[in-house]
Protein backbone atom coordinates (compact mmCIF):
# COMPACT_ATOMS: atom_id res chain seq x y z
CA UNK A 1 0.00 0.00 0.00
CA UNK A 2 2.61 1.96 0.81
CA UNK A 3 4.19 1.35 -2.67
CA UNK A 4 1.08 2.60 -4.46
CA UNK A 5 1.26 5.82 -2.13
CA UNK A 6 4.30 6.42 -2.79
CA UNK A 7 3.97 5.89 -6.98
CA UNK A 8 1.10 8.03 -6.55
CA UNK A 9 3.03 10.38 -4.51
CA UNK A 10 5.77 10.84 -7.47
CA UNK A 11 3.38 10.87 -10.50
CA UNK A 12 1.62 13.76 -9.17
CA UNK A 13 4.83 15.47 -8.65
CA UNK A 14 5.84 15.26 -12.19
CA UNK A 15 2.48 16.55 -12.88
CA UNK A 16 2.81 19.49 -10.93
CA UNK A 17 6.16 20.65 -11.73
CA UNK A 18 5.07 19.58 -15.20
CA UNK A 19 1.89 22.23 -15.28
CA UNK A 20 3.92 24.51 -13.54
CA UNK A 21 6.50 24.83 -15.89
CA UNK A 22 4.17 25.36 -18.49
CA UNK A 23 2.61 28.48 -16.53
CA UNK A 24 5.41 29.81 -16.09
CA UNK A 25 6.74 29.64 -19.70
CA UNK A 26 3.57 30.47 -21.06
CA UNK A 27 3.70 33.80 -18.91
CA UNK A 28 6.71 34.37 -20.92
CA UNK A 29 5.65 33.68 -24.25
CA UNK A 30 2.61 36.03 -23.76
CA UNK A 31 4.90 38.78 -23.86
CA UNK A 32 6.91 37.70 -27.47
CA UNK A 33 3.43 38.38 -28.63
CA UNK A 34 3.10 35.55 -31.23
CA UNK A 35 0.70 32.50 -31.56
CA UNK A 36 0.89 30.36 -28.76
CA UNK A 37 0.80 26.78 -28.63
CA UNK A 38 0.68 24.79 -25.78
CA UNK A 39 2.74 20.91 -25.35
CA UNK A 40 3.00 19.14 -22.47
CA UNK A 41 6.13 17.52 -23.97
CA UNK A 42 9.59 18.74 -25.38
CA UNK A 43 10.34 18.07 -28.86
CA UNK A 44 13.60 16.51 -27.57
CA UNK A 45 12.96 14.97 -24.20
CA UNK A 46 14.04 11.66 -24.55
CA UNK A 47 11.24 9.74 -22.75
CA UNK A 48 8.70 11.28 -25.33
CA UNK A 49 11.34 10.47 -28.22
CA UNK A 50 11.27 6.78 -27.02
CA UNK A 51 7.82 6.85 -26.54
CA UNK A 52 6.11 8.11 -29.73
CA UNK A 53 9.24 6.02 -31.94
CA UNK A 54 7.87 3.01 -29.95
CA UNK A 55 3.91 3.96 -30.34
CA UNK A 56 3.79 6.29 -33.26
CA UNK A 57 -0.09 6.01 -33.03
CA UNK A 58 -0.11 8.17 -30.24
CA UNK A 59 0.70 10.84 -32.78
CA UNK A 60 -3.09 10.74 -34.01
CA UNK A 61 -3.88 12.75 -31.36
CA UNK A 62 -3.31 15.67 -33.51
CA UNK A 63 -6.74 14.86 -34.88
CA UNK A 64 -8.24 16.14 -31.44
CA UNK A 65 -10.93 18.48 -32.42
CA UNK A 66 -11.08 22.08 -31.11
CA UNK A 67 -6.91 22.80 -31.73
CA UNK A 68 -6.54 20.23 -28.66
CA UNK A 69 -3.91 18.53 -30.82
CA UNK A 70 -2.47 20.91 -32.79
CA UNK A 71 0.54 20.31 -29.83
CA UNK A 72 0.52 16.89 -31.78
CA UNK A 73 1.53 17.96 -34.99
CA UNK A 74 4.59 19.56 -33.97
CA UNK A 75 7.02 17.97 -31.25
CA UNK A 76 7.72 14.98 -33.38
CA UNK A 77 11.18 15.25 -34.80
CA UNK A 78 10.92 15.90 -38.01
CA UNK A 79 7.73 16.97 -37.89
CA UNK A 80 8.14 19.67 -40.81
CA UNK A 81 8.55 17.66 -43.40
CA UNK A 82 4.91 16.07 -43.26
CA UNK A 83 3.37 18.87 -42.18
CA UNK A 84 5.43 21.25 -45.17
CA UNK A 85 3.67 24.73 -44.69
CA UNK A 86 0.40 24.19 -43.07
CA UNK A 87 0.48 25.04 -39.53
CA UNK A 88 2.04 28.36 -40.34
CA UNK A 89 -0.61 29.08 -42.81
CA UNK A 90 -3.30 27.96 -40.01
CA UNK A 91 -0.92 30.26 -37.44
CA UNK A 92 1.52 32.81 -39.50
CA UNK A 93 5.28 32.82 -40.30
CA UNK A 94 5.66 33.00 -36.52
CA UNK A 95 4.75 31.17 -33.80
CA UNK A 96 6.04 30.27 -30.13
CA UNK A 97 5.35 26.79 -29.43
CA UNK A 98 5.47 26.59 -25.39
CA UNK A 99 6.52 23.47 -23.83
CA UNK A 100 7.42 22.15 -20.15
CA UNK A 101 11.41 22.38 -21.14
CA UNK A 102 11.45 25.88 -22.00
CA UNK A 103 9.84 28.32 -25.34
CA UNK A 104 10.50 27.57 -28.76
CA UNK A 105 9.94 30.16 -31.89
CA UNK A 106 9.19 28.53 -35.01
CA UNK A 107 10.52 30.58 -37.74
CA UNK A 108 8.96 30.48 -41.52
CA UNK A 109 9.37 34.31 -42.33
CA UNK A 110 12.40 33.88 -45.19
CA UNK A 111 13.24 37.33 -43.92
CA UNK A 112 13.17 36.46 -40.62
CA UNK A 113 15.12 33.50 -40.90
CA UNK A 114 18.08 35.41 -43.32
CA UNK A 115 18.24 37.91 -40.11
CA UNK A 116 18.69 34.41 -37.57
CA UNK A 117 21.49 33.21 -39.55
CA UNK A 118 22.94 36.55 -40.33
CA UNK A 119 23.27 37.48 -36.62
CA UNK A 120 25.88 34.64 -35.52
CA UNK A 121 26.83 35.98 -32.12
CA UNK A 122 22.74 36.87 -31.37
CA UNK A 123 21.71 34.03 -32.29
CA UNK A 124 23.82 30.95 -31.47
CA UNK A 125 23.54 27.16 -31.94
CA UNK A 126 21.90 25.35 -28.76
CA UNK A 127 23.85 22.39 -28.77
CA UNK A 128 26.78 22.84 -30.89
CA UNK A 129 30.39 21.16 -31.25
CA UNK A 130 32.12 24.33 -31.78
CA UNK A 131 31.13 27.62 -30.21
CA UNK A 132 32.35 31.08 -30.27
CA UNK A 133 36.21 31.38 -30.79
CA UNK A 134 36.39 27.57 -31.15
CA UNK A 135 34.01 28.02 -34.01
CA UNK A 136 36.13 30.82 -35.25
CA UNK A 137 39.38 28.66 -35.26
CA UNK A 138 38.22 25.28 -36.54
CA UNK A 139 36.29 26.99 -39.55
CA UNK A 140 39.50 29.13 -40.09
CA UNK A 141 41.97 25.78 -40.54
CA UNK A 142 39.61 23.84 -42.62
CA UNK A 143 37.73 26.31 -45.09
CA UNK A 144 40.62 26.46 -46.98
CA UNK A 145 40.69 22.85 -48.18
CA UNK A 146 37.45 23.70 -50.14
CA UNK A 147 39.07 25.31 -53.11
CA UNK A 148 39.26 25.50 -56.74
CA UNK A 149 41.40 22.68 -56.68
CA UNK A 150 39.59 20.20 -54.59
CA UNK A 151 36.87 21.34 -56.69
CA UNK A 152 39.08 19.66 -59.76
CA UNK A 153 39.45 16.57 -57.70
CA UNK A 154 35.71 16.03 -56.67
CA UNK A 155 34.65 16.20 -60.58
CA UNK A 156 36.98 14.04 -61.67
CA UNK A 157 36.64 11.27 -58.55
CA UNK A 158 33.07 11.80 -58.76
CA UNK A 159 32.56 10.62 -62.17
CA UNK A 160 34.96 7.43 -62.12
CA UNK A 161 32.87 6.66 -59.08
CA UNK A 162 29.86 7.22 -61.08
CA UNK A 163 30.99 5.03 -64.09
CA UNK A 164 32.18 2.05 -62.23
CA UNK A 165 28.43 2.39 -59.86
CA UNK A 166 26.81 3.17 -63.64
CA UNK A 167 28.76 -0.33 -64.62
CA UNK A 168 27.23 -2.60 -61.87
CA UNK A 169 23.64 -1.23 -62.33
CA UNK A 170 23.40 -1.53 -66.01
CA UNK A 171 25.01 -5.47 -66.03
CA UNK A 172 21.95 -6.38 -63.70
CA UNK A 173 19.68 -5.98 -66.53
CA UNK A 174 15.91 -5.48 -66.17
CA UNK A 175 15.73 -6.71 -62.52
CA UNK A 176 17.23 -3.75 -61.86
CA UNK A 177 18.81 -2.70 -58.53
CA UNK A 178 17.29 -2.15 -55.09
CA UNK A 179 20.71 -0.40 -53.63
CA UNK A 180 20.35 3.25 -54.53
CA UNK A 181 20.48 4.31 -51.77
CA UNK A 182 23.01 2.51 -50.30
CA UNK A 183 25.42 2.40 -53.37
CA UNK A 184 25.30 6.64 -53.69
CA UNK A 185 26.25 6.32 -50.05
CA UNK A 186 29.17 4.33 -51.01
CA UNK A 187 29.93 6.72 -54.17
CA UNK A 188 29.84 9.50 -51.66
CA UNK A 189 31.89 8.51 -48.98
CA UNK A 190 34.06 7.65 -51.66
CA UNK A 191 34.41 10.78 -53.25
CA UNK A 192 34.85 12.23 -49.34
CA UNK A 193 38.25 9.88 -48.35
CA UNK A 194 39.57 10.77 -51.64
CA UNK A 195 39.39 14.51 -52.21
CA UNK A 196 38.89 14.80 -48.52
CA UNK A 197 41.22 11.99 -46.92
CA UNK A 198 43.53 11.49 -49.55
CA UNK A 199 42.32 8.05 -50.09
CA UNK A 200 41.27 6.86 -53.61
CA UNK A 201 39.53 3.50 -54.21
CA UNK A 202 37.62 1.66 -56.81
CA UNK A 203 33.49 1.79 -56.24
CA UNK A 204 33.12 -2.35 -55.52
CA UNK A 205 36.09 -2.55 -52.62
CA UNK A 206 37.22 0.93 -50.52
CA UNK A 207 34.61 1.32 -47.42
CA UNK A 208 33.01 -1.81 -48.81
CA UNK A 209 36.10 -4.18 -47.58
CA UNK A 210 36.91 -5.19 -43.95
CA UNK A 211 40.60 -3.68 -43.60
CA UNK A 212 42.68 -5.62 -42.33
CA UNK A 213 42.98 -5.74 -38.21
CA UNK A 214 39.38 -4.81 -38.44
CA UNK A 215 35.89 -6.21 -37.93
CA UNK A 216 33.23 -4.32 -39.47
CA UNK A 217 34.06 -2.02 -42.51
CA UNK A 218 34.62 1.82 -42.41
CA UNK A 219 30.91 2.47 -44.04
CA UNK A 220 29.17 0.20 -41.81
CA UNK A 221 30.64 1.35 -38.73
CA UNK A 222 29.96 5.14 -39.59
CA UNK A 223 26.89 4.49 -40.92
CA UNK A 224 25.64 2.99 -37.60
CA UNK A 225 27.29 5.73 -35.55
CA UNK A 226 25.79 8.30 -37.58
CA UNK A 227 21.84 7.21 -37.44
CA UNK A 228 22.23 6.48 -33.39
CA UNK A 229 23.29 9.96 -32.60
CA UNK A 230 20.36 10.63 -30.96
CA UNK A 231 21.31 7.30 -28.59
CA UNK A 232 24.27 9.08 -27.70
CA UNK A 233 22.60 11.59 -26.53
CA UNK A 234 20.78 9.52 -24.32
CA UNK A 235 23.69 7.01 -23.09
CA UNK A 236 27.16 7.89 -23.38
CA UNK A 237 29.23 6.32 -25.64
CA UNK A 238 32.04 4.93 -22.98
CA UNK A 239 28.95 2.54 -21.74
CA UNK A 240 28.55 1.13 -25.23
CA UNK A 241 30.77 -1.81 -24.01
CA UNK A 242 28.59 -3.49 -21.36
CA UNK A 243 28.11 -6.95 -21.69
CA UNK A 244 24.82 -6.80 -20.02
CA UNK A 245 23.36 -4.46 -23.31
CA UNK A 246 21.50 -5.43 -25.50
CA UNK A 247 23.34 -7.05 -29.04
CA UNK A 248 22.25 -4.42 -30.77
CA UNK A 249 23.75 -1.93 -28.25
CA UNK A 250 26.87 -3.65 -28.02
CA UNK A 251 26.89 -3.69 -31.78
CA UNK A 252 26.64 -0.04 -31.81
CA UNK A 253 29.53 -0.11 -29.61
CA UNK A 254 31.58 -1.94 -31.38
CA UNK A 255 30.71 0.37 -34.05
CA UNK A 256 32.23 3.55 -32.21
CA UNK A 257 35.44 1.30 -31.13
CA UNK A 258 35.87 0.42 -35.12
CA UNK A 259 35.25 3.94 -36.67
CA UNK A 260 37.53 5.52 -33.79
CA UNK A 261 40.24 2.74 -34.97
CA UNK A 262 39.90 3.89 -38.70
CA UNK A 263 40.33 7.78 -37.88
CA UNK A 264 43.30 6.77 -36.12
CA UNK A 265 44.81 5.37 -38.83
CA UNK A 266 44.22 7.56 -41.43
CA UNK A 267 45.44 10.43 -38.98
CA UNK A 268 48.94 8.35 -38.72
CA UNK A 269 49.44 7.76 -42.62
CA UNK A 270 48.75 11.07 -43.43
CA UNK A 271 51.02 12.28 -40.72
CA UNK A 272 53.76 9.92 -42.22
CA UNK A 273 53.27 11.21 -45.63
CA UNK A 274 53.88 14.72 -43.94
CA UNK A 275 57.05 13.43 -43.31
CA UNK A 276 58.06 11.73 -46.22
CA UNK A 277 57.56 14.96 -48.39
CA UNK A 278 58.38 18.50 -48.38
CA UNK A 279 54.93 19.34 -49.95
CA UNK A 280 51.31 18.94 -48.62
CA UNK A 281 48.24 17.21 -50.27
CA UNK A 282 45.61 20.24 -49.86
CA UNK A 283 42.77 18.70 -48.45
CA UNK A 284 41.06 18.23 -45.36
CA UNK A 285 42.77 15.88 -43.73
CA UNK A 286 46.35 17.60 -44.48
CA UNK A 287 44.65 20.72 -42.74
CA UNK A 288 43.88 18.60 -39.96
CA UNK A 289 47.10 17.18 -39.69
CA UNK A 290 48.81 20.94 -39.94
CA UNK A 291 46.70 22.50 -37.31
CA UNK A 292 47.39 19.37 -34.99
CA UNK A 293 51.70 19.64 -35.48
CA UNK A 294 51.28 23.83 -34.85
CA UNK A 295 49.16 22.42 -31.58
CA UNK A 296 52.30 20.60 -30.36
CA UNK A 297 54.28 22.88 -31.58
CA UNK A 298 52.17 25.36 -29.30
CA UNK A 299 52.60 23.39 -26.06
CA UNK A 300 56.00 22.18 -26.56
CA UNK A 301 56.95 26.28 -26.31
CA UNK A 302 54.29 26.94 -23.26
CA UNK A 303 52.14 28.97 -25.98
CA UNK A 304 48.51 29.03 -25.97
CA UNK A 305 47.56 25.92 -27.42
CA UNK A 306 43.97 27.36 -28.93
CA UNK A 307 45.86 27.87 -32.26
CA UNK A 308 45.53 24.14 -33.56
CA UNK A 309 43.96 21.21 -33.00
CA UNK A 310 43.99 18.46 -30.52
CA UNK A 311 43.69 14.83 -31.55
CA UNK A 312 40.19 14.90 -30.32
CA UNK A 313 39.00 18.01 -32.19
CA UNK A 314 40.72 16.31 -35.47
CA UNK A 315 38.31 13.21 -35.00
CA UNK A 316 35.49 15.28 -34.32
CA UNK A 317 36.56 17.27 -37.44
CA UNK A 318 36.16 14.03 -39.46
CA UNK A 319 33.30 13.12 -38.10
CA UNK A 320 31.12 16.25 -39.06
CA UNK A 321 32.63 16.03 -42.32
CA UNK A 322 31.46 12.68 -42.61
CA UNK A 323 28.37 13.39 -41.44
CA UNK A 324 27.93 16.97 -43.62
CA UNK A 325 30.01 16.14 -46.66
CA UNK A 326 28.80 12.34 -47.23
CA UNK A 327 25.35 11.30 -45.85
CA UNK A 328 23.53 14.86 -46.98
CA UNK A 329 25.06 14.86 -50.60
CA UNK A 330 24.49 10.83 -51.15
CA UNK A 331 20.71 11.66 -49.76
CA UNK A 332 20.18 13.98 -52.08
CA UNK A 333 21.60 12.04 -55.41
CA UNK A 334 19.75 9.04 -54.35
CA UNK A 335 16.25 10.75 -53.93
CA UNK A 336 17.05 12.82 -57.23
CA UNK A 337 17.73 9.51 -58.95
CA UNK A 338 14.02 8.21 -58.62
CA UNK A 339 12.45 11.29 -59.00
CA UNK A 340 14.13 11.17 -62.51
CA UNK A 341 12.68 7.38 -62.76
CA UNK A 342 8.78 8.77 -62.06
CA UNK A 343 9.63 12.37 -64.03
CA UNK A 344 10.97 10.99 -66.99
CA UNK A 345 10.26 13.77 -68.72
CA UNK A 346 13.27 15.80 -66.75
CA UNK A 347 15.74 12.87 -68.02
CA UNK A 348 15.00 14.00 -71.61
CA UNK A 349 15.32 17.50 -70.41
CA UNK A 350 18.71 16.97 -68.69
CA UNK A 351 20.14 15.09 -71.14
CA UNK A 352 19.77 17.79 -73.83
CA UNK A 353 21.79 20.11 -71.96
CA UNK A 354 24.46 17.69 -71.71
CA UNK A 355 24.09 16.27 -75.58
CA UNK A 356 24.52 20.21 -76.31
CA UNK A 357 27.23 21.09 -73.51
CA UNK A 358 29.72 17.90 -75.07
CA UNK A 359 29.47 18.48 -78.06
CA UNK A 360 31.25 21.68 -77.58
CA UNK A 361 33.32 21.10 -74.69
CA UNK A 362 36.16 18.97 -73.57
CA UNK A 363 34.41 17.16 -70.62
CA UNK A 364 36.93 18.57 -67.47
CA UNK A 365 35.71 20.10 -64.72
CA UNK A 366 36.50 23.82 -65.68
CA UNK A 367 34.55 23.88 -69.25
CA UNK A 368 31.77 21.36 -67.85
CA UNK A 369 30.56 21.89 -64.25
CA UNK A 370 29.37 26.08 -64.92
CA UNK A 371 27.75 25.06 -68.01
CA UNK A 372 25.29 22.12 -66.67
CA UNK A 373 22.77 24.38 -65.25
CA UNK A 374 19.98 21.65 -65.71
CA UNK A 375 22.02 19.35 -63.91
CA UNK A 376 22.22 22.13 -60.89
CA UNK A 377 18.17 22.97 -61.10
CA UNK A 378 17.64 19.20 -60.43
CA UNK A 379 19.94 19.79 -57.18
CA UNK A 380 18.22 22.59 -56.09
CA UNK A 381 14.70 21.10 -56.67
CA UNK A 382 15.37 18.06 -54.95
CA UNK A 383 16.97 19.81 -51.59
CA UNK A 384 13.94 22.09 -51.83
CA UNK A 385 11.25 19.35 -51.09
CA UNK A 386 13.57 16.64 -49.59
CA UNK A 387 16.61 18.31 -48.25
CA UNK A 388 18.36 16.57 -45.26
CA UNK A 389 17.65 18.98 -42.81
CA UNK A 390 14.44 20.37 -42.42
CA UNK A 391 15.13 22.32 -39.11
CA UNK A 392 17.70 24.65 -38.01
CA UNK A 393 18.25 25.42 -34.43
CA UNK A 394 19.49 28.65 -32.75
CA UNK A 395 18.70 30.31 -29.84
CA UNK A 396 18.88 34.10 -28.56
CA UNK A 397 22.02 34.34 -26.66
CA UNK A 398 22.47 35.41 -22.94
CA UNK A 399 20.59 38.98 -23.71
CA UNK A 400 17.10 40.17 -25.15
CA UNK A 401 17.19 40.15 -29.01
CA UNK A 402 14.81 42.13 -31.48
CA UNK A 403 13.36 41.13 -34.80
CA UNK A 404 10.99 42.37 -37.40
CA UNK A 405 8.92 40.79 -39.22
CA UNK A 406 7.66 41.49 -42.85
CA UNK A 407 4.94 43.38 -41.31
CA UNK A 408 7.79 45.83 -39.68
CA UNK A 409 6.40 44.56 -36.34
CA UNK A 410 9.07 44.15 -34.19
CA UNK A 411 9.67 40.95 -31.36
CA UNK A 412 11.92 41.08 -28.84
CA UNK A 413 12.37 37.40 -27.73
CA UNK A 414 13.70 36.61 -24.10
CA UNK A 415 17.60 35.73 -23.40
CA UNK A 416 18.44 32.00 -24.57
CA UNK A 417 14.58 31.67 -25.90
CA UNK A 418 15.25 28.87 -28.76
CA UNK A 419 14.61 29.90 -32.62
CA UNK A 420 14.20 27.15 -34.74
CA UNK A 421 14.24 27.95 -38.45
CA UNK A 422 11.93 25.75 -40.34
CA UNK A 423 13.63 25.05 -43.87
CA UNK A 424 10.86 22.57 -44.74
CA UNK A 425 8.12 25.68 -44.76
CA UNK A 426 10.33 28.31 -46.43
CA UNK A 427 10.78 25.54 -49.66
CA UNK A 428 7.05 24.90 -49.40
CA UNK A 429 5.56 27.76 -49.25
CA UNK A 430 3.04 28.79 -52.38
CA UNK A 431 3.84 32.95 -51.23
CA UNK A 432 7.19 32.39 -52.42
CA UNK A 433 7.34 29.09 -55.12
CA UNK A 434 3.91 29.61 -55.81
CA UNK A 435 0.65 27.28 -56.72
CA UNK A 436 2.44 24.26 -57.28
CA UNK A 437 5.18 24.60 -54.52
CA UNK A 438 4.71 21.13 -53.40
CA UNK A 439 5.41 19.94 -57.17
CA UNK A 440 9.35 18.77 -58.10
CA UNK A 441 9.49 20.39 -60.87
CA UNK A 442 13.26 21.18 -62.26
CA UNK A 443 12.34 23.66 -65.18
CA UNK A 444 11.02 26.36 -61.96
CA UNK A 445 14.62 27.53 -61.51
CA UNK A 446 14.74 28.82 -64.87
CA UNK A 447 11.19 30.25 -64.61
CA UNK A 448 9.51 27.75 -67.16
CA UNK A 449 6.83 25.05 -67.49
CA UNK A 450 8.80 23.10 -69.96
CA UNK A 451 12.38 22.55 -71.51
CA UNK A 452 13.45 24.28 -74.40
CA UNK A 453 15.14 23.13 -77.34
CA UNK A 454 18.99 22.97 -77.59
CA UNK A 455 18.65 25.76 -80.68
CA UNK A 456 16.88 27.71 -78.40
CA UNK A 457 19.56 27.26 -75.48
CA UNK A 458 22.33 27.75 -77.73
CA UNK A 459 21.03 31.41 -79.31
CA UNK A 460 18.94 32.05 -76.05
CA UNK A 461 21.16 31.07 -72.86
CA UNK A 462 18.54 30.28 -69.69
CA UNK A 463 18.80 32.54 -66.47
CA UNK A 464 19.36 30.62 -63.77
CA UNK A 465 17.06 31.65 -61.20
CA UNK A 466 18.10 32.97 -57.21
CA UNK A 467 15.90 32.84 -54.76
CA UNK A 468 14.90 35.81 -52.58
CA UNK A 469 16.87 36.22 -49.10
CA UNK A 470 15.91 33.26 -47.04
CA UNK A 471 13.44 31.35 -48.96
CA UNK A 472 15.83 28.85 -50.02
CA UNK A 473 18.30 27.81 -47.27
CA UNK A 474 19.31 24.08 -47.77
CA UNK A 475 22.92 24.91 -46.70
CA UNK A 476 22.31 27.72 -44.45
CA UNK A 477 22.88 31.02 -44.74
CA UNK A 478 25.19 34.06 -43.26
CA UNK A 479 28.23 33.29 -41.63
CA UNK A 480 27.57 29.57 -40.99
CA UNK A 481 26.62 28.71 -44.34
CA UNK A 482 27.90 25.36 -45.09
CA UNK A 483 31.72 25.72 -46.51
CA UNK A 484 31.20 22.38 -48.22
CA UNK A 485 28.39 24.04 -50.70
CA UNK A 486 30.73 23.93 -53.82
CA UNK A 487 31.86 20.57 -52.94
CA UNK A 488 28.75 18.93 -52.95
CA UNK A 489 27.17 20.74 -56.03
CA UNK A 490 30.36 19.87 -58.21
CA UNK A 491 30.04 16.28 -57.02
CA UNK A 492 26.42 15.98 -58.20
CA UNK A 493 26.49 17.12 -61.19
CA UNK A 494 29.27 15.12 -62.51
CA UNK A 495 27.50 12.11 -60.96
CA UNK A 496 24.16 13.45 -63.03
CA UNK A 497 26.35 14.07 -65.91
CA UNK A 498 27.62 10.61 -66.10
CA UNK A 499 24.77 8.68 -65.11
CA UNK A 500 22.15 10.37 -67.35
CA UNK A 501 24.86 11.11 -70.72
CA UNK A 502 23.60 7.68 -72.00
CA UNK A 503 21.58 5.80 -69.78
CA UNK A 504 17.73 6.22 -68.98
CA UNK A 505 16.21 4.86 -65.75
CA UNK A 506 13.10 3.42 -65.15
CA UNK A 507 11.20 1.37 -62.60
CA UNK A 508 10.96 -1.74 -62.30
CA UNK A 509 7.30 -3.19 -62.94
CA UNK A 510 6.03 -5.33 -60.96
CA UNK A 511 3.35 -7.98 -62.77
CA UNK A 512 0.44 -6.51 -63.94
CA UNK A 513 1.48 -2.56 -63.44
CA UNK A 514 1.64 0.10 -66.30
CA UNK A 515 4.53 2.10 -66.30
CA UNK A 516 2.51 5.03 -64.49
CA UNK A 517 1.43 3.07 -61.66
CA UNK A 518 5.21 2.02 -61.57
CA UNK A 519 6.22 5.91 -61.58
CA UNK A 520 3.83 6.56 -58.65
CA UNK A 521 4.87 4.05 -56.83
CA UNK A 522 8.72 5.83 -57.14
CA UNK A 523 6.60 9.05 -55.84
CA UNK A 524 5.05 7.24 -52.94
CA UNK A 525 8.42 5.94 -52.09
CA UNK A 526 10.11 9.37 -51.45
CA UNK A 527 7.24 10.71 -49.89
CA UNK A 528 7.31 8.23 -47.55
CA UNK A 529 10.27 9.54 -45.88
CA UNK A 530 11.01 10.29 -41.98
CA UNK A 531 14.17 11.80 -39.85
CA UNK A 532 16.25 9.20 -38.96
CA UNK A 533 18.52 10.52 -36.55
CA UNK A 534 19.27 13.78 -38.06
CA UNK A 535 18.53 13.75 -41.69
CA UNK A 536 15.78 12.50 -43.83
CA UNK A 537 15.70 9.34 -45.28
CA UNK A 538 13.31 7.21 -47.06
CA UNK A 539 11.13 4.69 -45.17
CA UNK A 540 11.47 1.73 -47.33
CA UNK A 541 14.05 2.83 -50.33
CA UNK A 542 14.51 -1.01 -51.57
CA UNK A 543 10.60 -0.44 -52.31
CA UNK A 544 10.70 -0.01 -55.85
CA UNK A 545 14.07 -1.12 -58.15
CA UNK A 546 15.33 1.16 -60.53
CA UNK A 547 16.28 -0.39 -63.97
CA UNK A 548 19.70 1.58 -66.39
CA UNK A 549 19.08 0.80 -69.88
CA UNK A 550 21.37 2.36 -72.54
CA UNK A 551 20.30 4.71 -74.83
CA UNK A 552 20.47 3.54 -78.23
Amino acid sequence: MAFFFFLGACILAVILSTAFSIFRNYQIARRIQLPIVISPVSTLNPAWIVLWRAFPAILTLKRLPFGLGTWARCTSMGWAFEDKYQLHNELGPLFTLVTPAGNEVIVADPEVAHAVLARRKDFVKPAVMYEGDDWQRHRRLTAPSFNERTSFLVWDEAGRQAKEMLLSWSQKGPRGTEETVADTATLALHVLTCAGFGESYSFNEGVRKVAPGHNMTYRDSLSLCLGNIITFAILPKRYLSFSFLPRKLRRLGQAVHEFQRYMEEMLARERSVRMKQRSETPNLMSALVRASEEDTQAKGIGQNSRLGLTNEEIFGNIFAYNLAGHETTANTVAYALVLLAAHPQYQDWVREELIHTKDAMKGDYDSMFPRLQRCLAVMNETLRLYGSIVFIPRAASHVSQTLVKRDDREIVLPPSTAVNINVQALHTDPKTWGADSLSWRPTRWFGTQASRSTSDSETTPQRFISPSTGSFIPWADGPRVCPGQKFSQVEFVAVMATLLGGYRVRPVLRAGQTEEEGRIALREMVDDSAIFAITLQMNRPRKVALHWEALL
